[in-house]
């Protein structure tokens, strides 16, 4: 029987409605109606045997250790009274510039880059670099609700919501990177916002993750093979980063007590009670070396830092303390030893003409004729926000004294630059004594380089990466203190990082901050930029209640957890 023509029409018009309708949906809005005409890149599916929604667990764990239970106890307070605290017109301008900046780089984006990990921000193009599932929208969430854009975030969560797991372009992840961008990510935004899609996709990824643990003595690896989860092959790490397995405690733990399912916070647990029971036979008794054994549960390395390789598993030991809230003293008691060891042995003053009185984190070289190394590093600048923090949750003041010196001594060495920007590593001129540091002009003349400011040595890696260490320690310590002279000083900072990082679409990396040329730019502007620099620099100009330290504690990449009240 024939279909009458109108009825066909009909027909017709329906199915091109729905069609059009369906791509409207899936492709991004952008403010002032724009749409993008992007085409999303397919993916291919994880390996076949490993199934991404319910991993099979060939070492499963006997028994699962329950959160700690009871009525939080009441911290100290860490901010700053709020009548410490003064929003002038001068604050707000600086605010919406901030804002305005990432309106900008988020728009970047989501014209170029929609549904990968980042846009290029000198080319405007995207490109994956950790997965393909969307890791600058997923890690921006919570910063788009913080600013207050929230038609866009609400099209940025629909859109993660339909993100798929088990689709990616990687044969292995980076549990560390997964862990602390989306899982992170999606878990702040559920906090901030209470969509329940945020925090079912969070628990579809923790279970994914979850498999990063099915190992003989139930301590992951650094890396998610799929091959090798599917086929009971994973193992921990005989030279790992100390810091990968070590920073996943924040995360797994607030996923536990989001959803009631302890599997989570004990996996990470396993890892808190390894770093407990090495901590004092390590060649720096106290602290724990940039790499360790974990399939061995051994620590024997020689190298200690509080940068790189190790920087968060110490920024998270103060901060699960204020996340379980004080239930549990082993946070409190592994920083109070870890710290007492490193500010005699790897916190440094730095011999400068002018005298200043600052402080730089350095390294420790256990079998070295000269054990410190004062060689710095833009990822040390969060410990003067640690210190902040530690010396406040647990009461000890001299430690938020040192970590406003290096907090400030950061702002120094951006200062300190032709561009405005410190460089990613560099080696300053140490003093013997912090009491007493007569610059030495003999001295200085040995390492005489006309590219670097007086007192520098050198700058190992001159690029600046639009890293947000430097303003979290300012901002932290503002929040901490009320002096409004960090204020002056992050916007100081923010006016030189947008002389020398702005592009046609955003904002980007350069290679030399020692020089101003326009070639400087590496076409590179990770997830961080959007997740933690910019929401660092928005929050220090906002209101003492925007994101109060008092209500919640902020992980590695500045997505923030609430607090048990």
């Amino acid at each position: 029987m024939a279909i009458p023509r109108r009825v066909s029409r009909l027909l017709l018009l329906t199915g091109a409605a729905l069609l059009i309708l369906l791509i409207v949906r899936l492709l991004p809005a952008h403010g002032g109606g724009y749409i993008s005409s992007r085409v999303i890149p397919q993916r291919p599916r994880v390996f076949e045997g490993f199934d991404p929604v319910n991993p099979k667990q060939f070492h499963p764990a006997t028994s699962i250790k329950p959160l700690p239970t009871g009525s939080p106890r009441k911290l100290p307070r860490v901010q700053a009274p709020d009548e410490a605290f003064k929003q002038t017109p001068e604050t707000e301008k600086r605010r919406q510039a901030v804002r305005k900046t990432f309106e900008r780089s988020f728009d970047a984006y989501r014209k170029y880059a929609w549904m990968q990990d980042e846009v290029t921000p000198v080319t405007g193009h995207g490109k994956d670099t950790f997965g393909g599932w969307a890791a600058t929208l997923v890690d921006s969430l919570d910063t788009l609700w913080i600013m207050g854009f929230k038609n866009e975030f609400q099209q940025a969560a629909e859109a993660v919501s339909h993100l798929d797991w088990g689709h990616t372009d990687s044969t292995a992840i980076n549990i560390f990177e997964t862990t602390i961008r989306h899982l992170g990510g999606l878990l702040s935004a559920y906090d901030l916002s209470g969509e329940r899609m945020l925090l079912d996709k969070a628990l579809e990824l923790g279970n994914m993750l979850y498999a990063g643990f099915d190992t003989p003595n139930r301590l992951p690896g650094f890396w998610l093979n799929f091959r090798e989860a599917a086929n009971g092959q994973l193992l921990a790490g005989t030279a790992d980063p100390s810091a990968s397995p070590a920073s996943l405690c924040m995360e797994f733990t607030r996923l536990s007590q989001l959803t009631g399912d302890p599997k989570f916070y004990d996996a990470t647990d396993r890892v808190t009670r390894f770093l407990e029971r090495v901590q004092n036979d390590t060649l720096l008794p106290g602290m724990w070396p940039t790499v360790l054994d974990f399939q061995h549960e051994e620590a024997h390395d020689s190298q200690f830092t509080l940068g790189a390789l190790a920087d968060s598993l110490y920024e998270y030991l103060p901060k699960m303390h204020a996340l379980l809230g004080g239930l549990d003293d082993t946070y409190e008691r592994l920083f109070r030893i870890a710290m007492n060891t490193a500010e005699p042995h790897l916190i440094f003053r730095p011999m400068l003409p002018g005298g200043e009185d600052i402080l730089f984190s350095g390294d420790y070289q256990a079998t070295g004729a000269t054990k410190l190394v004062p060689r710095s590093q833009h990822l040390t600048c969060f410990v003067g926000g640690m210190l902040g923090l530690g010396g406040k949750l647990f009461a000890n003041e001299t430690q938020v004294t040192i970590g406003e010196k290096l907090a400030r001594g950061c702002g120094f060495a951006y200062a300190a630059f032709p561009t405005g920007v410190m460089p990613e590593i560099f080696t300053l001129m140490a003093c013997e004594r912090r009491d007493m540091c007569a610059w030495d002009e003999q001295a200085w003349a040995k390492h005489d380089d006309e590219k670097l400011p007086r007192g520098f040595v050198n700058a190992w890696d001159p690029r600046y990466l639009l890293r947000p260490e430097a303003i979290e320690s300012i901002f932290i310590l503002y929040r901490i203190t009320g002096r409004t002279d960090l204020q002056d000083l992050a916007w100081q900072m923010f006016e030189a990082i947008m002389k020398s990082t702005t592009t046609q679409y955003a904002n980007s990396a350069i290679a030399d901050v020692r020089a101003e040329e326009e070639a400087n730019k590496l076409d590179s502007m990770e997830s961080f930029w959007t997740a933690e620099t910019l929401k660092y620099f928005y929050l220090i100009f906002s209101p003492p209640n925007v994101i109060s330290l008092d209500e919640y504690v902020l992980n590695t990449e500045a997505h923030p957890f609430k607090r048990p009240s």
